[in-house]
């Protein structure tokens, strides 16, 4: 039986990116968009051109150095968007223009529009993008709770003016699967020259279902799902890659559907994913968490070890995982450590493996025996050497009675500074000693602490995140001990708030995206 293809469109470069504190750097989007395109994703929404000069330089970047997949930008509906959506995308093998405008009645009312004066702008706007590029998708934001009369009548209008993919989202995941399918299934019965055009679906995972909404989605006619890696995006996320992409391997005999994604790439891209964006993944998580290969019980066990079959419905090699174990500890070579680190989906430059061998001997120093996912922290961690701040040493005093102490040496713009601060409890002790070396007006907003591995010498991961004046950013670093981790992961995060201030584009809010020209 031939599969129908389901082209899969990647946003964590510009949805996933929205959410508070995933900002990533230029250099982690070329990376991340490279690592895409291998793995062949067909469409990669590279960003918001509009939103801020280096959001259009990545885009550009991106666009740039693009080998198969399609590099899209995301526009408002406006001809300043969409020119310089254009401009940002126009060098790219397959350029995409992607324009959107809410039209529910919630929606209309933010750019004061009614239903004509709207129906007026999509016309214009997607003609204005069709005329600079012959790969325009169009998007009614908040599809899903727009009049089902009206939608038929915009997505007409959208496809009469060229747009080439409809994508209907579920803006604010409010819809249900019974609905996702029905919805598309409706728009491609209703409107006129629907059968000419692919439809797109994307959904949020607000209530849980952006898996189950845009699969059912697919069954209603949809060919195109929008999706990020690890499902990251703006509040409870979106539909998650490596979750649809297997539904559909796993699970071809009732979903005859076929794709591109190279799956032996999902793990890899996933760690990568977390590591810049500061947003570690849940150890229940679907296909990527930690524990989504792992078993405990005594009778899963049993089960394993007789065949793999009887609790496993993937294997783990299927989503580049290794199915065997090479333990690790200090008497282990370099050439150990590479075959480990290639099992295990990274294959390092010789500069890169004797930077991770070096910290891999002063763990192995430290711990009987060192776990894949203490590899994975060390290989994850980024240790920038540009970064204007770097902790060269630290002594925390603790005691029963009255407040901790740190002593702290940090290094600010090549200059050595010493300090002695103390706090309530360690960590804050050894904040305040940040602080004190060098003063900011960051806020704390998350600390988060979790071990990679279990017993007493386990590394601790651990993950800050940061705000000042609408500037968000996220650190992370691990550890084995969890209060150096702690100093390592603040000041990763300044680090990289001080490359956002530097940065920053006037005219926008904190994520580059306002309502004001549409």
């Amino acid at each position: 039986m031939t599969k129908e293809k389901v082209l899969i469109f990647d946003t964590t470069l510009r949805d996933g990116e929205q959410s508070p504190g995933a900002t990533m750097t230029h250099d982690e989007k070329i990376e991340i968009a490279e690592m895409l395109d291998e793995m062949g994703v067909d469409i990669i929404e590279a960003g918001f051109p509009i939103a801020s000069e280096g959001d259009f330089n990545a885009v550009s970047a991106i666009a740039a150095q693009s080998q198969s997949a399609t590099i899209c930008g995301l526009a408002r509906a406006n001809y300043k968007d969409i020119d310089r959506c254009w401009d940002a995308v126009k060098h790219a093998k397959s350029p995409r223009i992607h324009t959107f405008i809410g039209t529910s009645e919630l929606h209309r009312a933010i750019p004061n529009l009614n239903m004509d004066e709207m129906a007026e702008r999509i016309h214009d706007t997607v003609t204005h993008a069709r005329n600079l590029c012959d790969n325009v998708q169009w998007s009614p934001m908040d599809a899903t709770r727009t009049e089902e009369d009206y939608l038929c009548r915009v997505v007409e209008i959208a496809i009469k003016a060229g747009a080439t993919t409809i994508n209907i989202p579920d803006t604010v995941g409010y819809t249900a699967p019974v609905e996702s399918a029905e919805l598309i299934r409706m728009l491609i019965n209703k409107v006129p020259g629907a059968d000419s055009i692919i439809f797109a679906t994307h959904c949020h995972n607000d209530l849980g279902m952006a898996t189950a909404n845009s699969l059912a989605a697919v069954e209603g006619g949809a060919r195109q799902i929008e999706c990020t890696i690890n499902g990251l995006g703006e509040r409870a996320g979106n539909t998650a890659l490596e979750e649809v992409v297997m539904a559909l391997k796993v699970r071809g005999d009732i979903m005859p559907y076929t794709t591109g994604i190279d799956t032996r790439k999902i793990m890899n891209i996933s760690r990568r994913v977390a590591t810049v964006s500061g947003f570690p993944v849940q150890f229940n998580k679907a296909i990527v968490g930690k524990n989504a290969f792992a078993h405990e019980s005594g009778i899963h066990q049993d089960g394993m070890l007789k065949n793999s079959e009887t609790f496993e419905i993937m294997r783990p090699e299927d989503v580049g995982l290794s199915g065997t174990s090479l333990p690790l500890g200090k008497h282990s070579g370099r050439a150990a450590l590479r075959a480990k680190l290639s099992e295990m989906g990274y294959d390092l430059a010789d500069n890169q493996l004797k930077d991770v061998f070096v910290r891999f001997k002063d763990l192995a120093d430290r711990k009987k025996e060192v776990f894949d996912d203490d590899l994975l922290a060390l290989v994850t961690q980024n240790d920038a050497a540009d970064d204007r701040l770097k902790l060269k040493s630290l002594r925390v005093v603790c005691g029963t009675e009255g407040p901790q102490t740190a002593d702290m040496v940090m290094e600010v713009d090549g200059t050595d500074i010493e300090t002695s601060a103390t706090g309530d409890g360690p960590v804050d002790a050894t904040f305040n000693a940040v602080k004190a070396i060098f003063d900011h007006g960051a806020r704390l907003q998350l600390y988060q602490v979790s071990a990679v591995t279990e017993g007493t010498d386990a590394q601790a991961t651990v993950s800050v995140r940061m705000e000042e004046d609408g500037r968000i950013a996220t650190g992370q670093s691990a550890d084995t001990d969890t209060v150096v981790a702690s100093a390592k992961a603040y000041i990763n995060a300044l680090n990289r708030l001080l490359v956002r201030r530097e940065k920053s584009a006037p005219g926008y809010d904190v994520k580059g995206v306002s309502y004001k020209d549409t």
